[in-house]
């Protein structure tokens, strides 16, 4: 999870200023106003390597997370554990290799 955050403020920076800097504009109301600029930022980290494979690397935590959120909306502390699985997981994913780079 570290490094899909580290990921998103190094390859993000532009998305993420712009939407701090909204939600300080709209205090009361940056969940609706804000809602596009949030969603650029997950579309710039969803482009990463490193987050694409946090997703499939770890699809089976995160889903049993996902279903355990459904299953106590009202008491979510009981996923504590589904949570720290799904952490677990994502910091044991590592960047992929960069490809070697070739002569021009």
């Amino acid at each position: 999870m570290e490094a899909a955050l580290e990921v998103t403020a190094r390859y993000c920076r532009s998305e993420l200023e712009q939407y701090g800097r909204c939600v300080a504009a709209s205090p009361a109301s940056w969940q609706r106003d804000c809602h596009s600029l949030r969603l650029g930022i997950s579309r710039c980290a969803s482009a990463h390597p490193i987050v694409r494979r946090i997703r499939s690397d770890c699809a089976e935590p995160f889903a049993a997370f996902e279903r355990c959120l459904q299953e106590n909306e009202a008491a979510v502390g009981k996923c504590s554990e589904h949570v720290a699985a799904f952490l677990r997981c994502a910091e044991q994913v590592k960047n992929p290799p960069s490809q070697p780079k070739t002569g021009l």
